[in-house]
């Protein structure tokens, strides 16, 4: 393209020279991967933009640009990038969330977004709300109460999962150098991080008198008991878990497991990629959260489907996708998403993850606010449908199609899809 390819009058030139560009088969872009900037033309269709421009964020968002033709009708967002989100930042980590203040649509599910330093400390607290815990890097050390008095304490790797039904009392801390760094899946949208309930948010508004009498000492051992929450602080250090379980008279241990290794599942290999399912079938103790980690190829697409129990909030971890959400009654819109980003697709709503880039994989969780992961497979459906109706439903006046359909189609689900010689024409 020559050493000045990226500057914008050449873009502009490029721009106006295929404006014309024919794509009949609505095929993805990506910027990152050819260098061709989205511009707003379609099969004849559309002009250039004069006005100012954010071209960083175009780029990120090639179907919003040039959207496909298939794109019809009124759709609220369905994007959230948590680099939007504000950061709340505390001794030793930070904290941002992506709740439905930020994202509308995110209505079952509230998501936080969360990095503790070596040996930082998420305070002892508790939430009206489950919450469900996704480690992206490090090691992060839990511990928590159970409903019937017992104690677990765990250390989560990456890949690793906590779940902690509502009211649970818990914390959370960093461990080995570099700390940690999680994601947090409350199940209400409206969940906000500055209603937790805090160990020092609640003795700073209980009268001492009260404290001493309840812990049988005098009034004066908490004179110097914080005097407004800590939520996120700079602790020691710890031990070995073994070495740091209560020993008092009383404390047992919990008999329940509230955390999984996710990433150490047997995955279910498709054609183009792995799936690895986790939901109360395999954690029990996840009643209201369930989850799937995706992989999907260079190239590849998470296929047609949708979710009949729950809307599914996504997380990127990884990689470039493009999403195309069909709401019935001829409305569909398509977006995009990196890492970092969040996506919505409400219950039953129909849609596919294509990887954008033909070089890297797409890395992502879809996250539920149900007991169970659930899905529908188009192909499936088709696949187990008599062959007349998907003819006469499908291919009416074109039985030669029809029929090489009909034999392409797979009765067995294949939910990350490579393609075929025959679809790359």
């Amino acid at each position: 393209m020559g050493s000045g390819w990226d500057k914008d009058r050449n873009w502009d030139i490029y721009a106006h020279k295929h404006r014309n560009d024919r794509n009949p088969t609505d095929a993805k872009l990506d910027p990152y991967g050819t260098g061709i900037r989205p511009e707003p033309y379609r099969n004849g269709l559309g002009a250039s933009i004069l006005g100012p421009r954010n071209r960083d964020r175009e780029k990120q968002d090639p179907d919003m640009i040039r959207p496909p033709s298939t794109d019809s009708g009124h759709m609220p967002n369905l994007k959230w990038s948590f680099a939007d989100s504000h950061m709340k930042i505390e001794e030793g980590g930070w904290a941002r969330e992506t709740t439905v203040r930020e994202l509308p649509t995110s209505i079952e599910l509230a998501g936080v977004n969360m990095r503790l330093d070596e040996g930082a400390i998420r305070e002892l607290h508790w939430h009206k709300e489950a919450e469900w815990g996704y480690v992206l890097e490090g090691t992060t050390r839990v511990t928590c109460l159970d409903n019937e008095g017992g104690n677990f304490s765990d250390e989560v790797s990456k890949g690793g999962l906590w779940y902690f039904p509502s009211g649970v009392p818990h914390s959370l801390q960093g461990m080995g150098p570099g700390g940690t760094e999680f994601l947090l899946i409350f199940d209400n949208g409206n969940f906000s991080e500055e209603e937790t309930f805090l160990l020092s948010d609640w003795l700073a508004h209980t009268p001492k008198s009260v404290i001493a009498q309840n812990f049988r000492l005098s009034p004066e051992i908490f004179a110097n008991i914080p005097q407004k929450e800590k939520y996120i602080f700079q602790g020691s250090v710890p031990s070995a878990i073994e070495l740091e379980q209560p020993s008092r008279g009383g404390v047992k241990a919990s008999k329940y497991r509230f955390t999984h290794k996710m990433l150490d599942q047997e995955p279910l290999d498709a054609t183009g990629g792995q799936v690895r399912i986790t939901d109360s079938t395999n954690f029990p103790i996840s009643k209201t959260v369930a989850a799937a980690h995706a992989t999907i190829n260079p190239g590849c697409l998470r296929e047609l489907h949708w979710h009949p129990n729950a809307d599914e909030w996504s997380f990127f971890i990884k990689g470039r996708a493009r999403v195309t959400v069909f709401a019935a009654s001829g409305v569909s819109r398509t977006f995009n998403y990196v890492a970092g980003d969040v996506g919505i697709v409400p219950k039953s709503m129909a849609h596919y993850v294509e990887n954008l880039s033909d070089e890297e994989p797409v890395e992502m969780l879809e996250i539920f606010r149900a007991p169970k992961f659930e899905d529908f497979s188009l192909e499936q459906w088709l696949a187990s449908t008599p062959d007349r109706m998907v003819k006469e439903h499908l291919f009416a006046g074109d039985s030669e199609s029809g029929q090489k359909f009909l034999k392409a189609l797979k009765g067995t689900k294949d939910p990350i899809k490579s393609p075929s010689r025959e679809s790359k024409l």
